[in-house]
Parts: structure tokens; C-alpha cells; sequence
């Protein structure tokens, strides 16, 4: 089995933070709630301009919400 790295990250928790829905994150960025799903969930890998979008909206660095396991 190959070793795959994988982007994890904490969307959820700086969500909860400034207390902002899935639903409301997703509007702010322009995708669907199930996207936001999808990248808590690490089933999607969220594009650089997305996850760059997502650092903006949450009002954190890259390193803050991503990081490799």
C-alpha cells in the first residue's frame, strides 16, 4: 500500500469559534454546504484558491486550519 499523504484540517473548530454555520461558511465562499461537509470530513481536498477562500473567511493562516498527518 502506497503512502499517502493527506490534508487534514480544523475548519470545524474555528467554525465553532466564530461561531459560523456549515451552511453560512459555504454562502460566504460561494459552495454548497455539502462541500463544507465534505472537506471537514477529509473526503474532498479543497483546491489552493478554496482553501485560501476558507482561511479568509475564518480570519486564519493556512497553517492554522491545514496541516499534513
Amino acid at each position: 500500500m502506497k503512502n499517502e499523504i493527506i490534508l487534514n484540517n480544523k475548519i470545524r473548530v474555528a467554525r465553532a469559534e466564530k461561531k459560523i454555520s456549515q451552511d453560512q461558511l459555504a454562502k460566504d465562499i460561494g459552495v454548497s454546504r455539502q462541500t463544507i461537509s465534505s472537506i471537514e470530513n477529509l473526503q474532498f481536498c479543497p483546491s489552493a484558491k478554496l482553501a485560501l477562500l476558507i482561511c479568509i473567511a475564518l480570519d486564519k493562516s493556512f497553517e492554522e486550519l491545514f496541516y499534513f498527518k
